[in-house]
């Protein structure tokens, strides 16, 4: 279990006058989960913090409490201290981390990536954690502020989105007394999971319909491709693709699945999966990404095309090197 200084990042936070939180880049549920969670209890506690992530709360997450107060970008601002969400490096954060840190005193870096770079001054980064929103959880504990029903629902559906509905190898009996705190809370597994792991706009299952015929299988490496024609036809710029990648690797022959995702800049979006006992964080790293062993992604150049070419091979050396350890 790794060893934080809570006390440290309490005094840090409690000391501040101004106060900033920010997430990374096209967020996810325990993005914006740990944000809010930690915002609202923050304001609860008599702070007045600034929340940001760029381009604002996705629509299927503005259920939650407080969604309304994040703001979408940043022009101006000073703050005292700088607590960065979820995002296991510096450009994960964004246009409004990058302002944030050139006009912050202190970054206080919470994440539970594998793969952080541990930047900022202040450390509550914990690997062993299922999400984010399972470290807010103890910090909140460690701070004695009490969990209302306003840091409750966030703070569960950062746990219910990156478990997969508590569904991944690094759930623990803990992860689930959380959930339950929560739920005491407050807090509904219901509807959270409904809103969420349940739930897709009508135009994602268009684009499915699209992208579908271009899955291939082959040596455990389940894969499609999204061609930016097929999201302009629908109209949808859904950085999850709905989930598509973890729809992929539902098939009982693969072990490792893979979105290529055309940008518009010429880029290529990867987003990979892996059954227990596989490891594609080492593999989303080594291209300059990151994440977790069973859910990482990164983008690199070039077109999908030459994308395959390189990254391919690399998967099947994933699947290759590991066992399926399912029990």
């Amino acid at each position: 279990m790794t060893t934080i200084n809570w006390t440290n990042a309490t005094e840090t936070v409690d000391a501040a006058q101004t106060l900033l939180l920010v997430t990374h880049l096209n967020p996810d549920g325990d993005a914006i989960g740990s944000l809010l969670g930690l915002g609202n209890a923050l304001r609860e506690r008599g702070k007045t913090p600034l929340l940001a992530v760029d381009g604002g709360v996705p629509g299927f997450l503005r259920f939650l409490p407080g969604s309304d107060t994040v703001v979408g970008d940043l022009t101006v601002g000073e703050w005292d201290v700088m607590i960065s969400l979820d995002s296991s490096d510096e450009p994960r954060s964004g246009k409004v981390g990058e302002f944030g840190r050139a006009h912050s005193k202190t970054v206080i870096n919470v994440d539970h990536h594998p793969t952080n770079t541990r930047f900022g001054q202040v450390h509550v980064v914990m690997p062993e954690a299922v999400s984010t929103t399972e470290i807010v959880f103890r910090w909140l504990g460690e701070m004695s502020q009490p969990v209302t029903l306003a840091a409750a629902i966030p703070l569960l559906t950062g746990l219910v989105t990156d478990t997969n509905g508590f569904r991944t190898s690094n759930v623990r009996s803990s992860t689930l007394e959380i959930a339950q705190r929560l739920m005491e809370a407050g807090a509904s597994l219901t509807e959270v999971t409904a809103r969420t792991l349940g739930s897709k706009p009508y135009q994602t299952i268009q684009l499915w319909k699209y992208v579908l015929p271009s899955v291939e299988l082959d040596a455990g490496v389940i894969q499609a491709t999204i061609r930016r024609e097929d999201c302009v036809k629908v109209n949808s710029d859904d950085p999850s693709s709905g989930g598509l990648v973890e729809f992929l690797l539902t098939a009982n022959e693969a072990m490792v699945s893979a979105v290529f995702k055309e940008l518009e800049d010429g880029r290529v979006e990867l987003s990979f999966r892996c059954k227990p006992g596989y490891d594609v964080a080492t593999l989303a790293l080594s291209l300059g990404g990151g994440g977790h062993k069973q859910a990482s992604g990164a983008t690199i150049a070039g077109n999908v095309e030459q994308a395959k070419l390189r990254v391919l091979p690399l998967l099947r050396q994933v699947v290759a090197q590991g066992t399926l350890t399912i029990v």
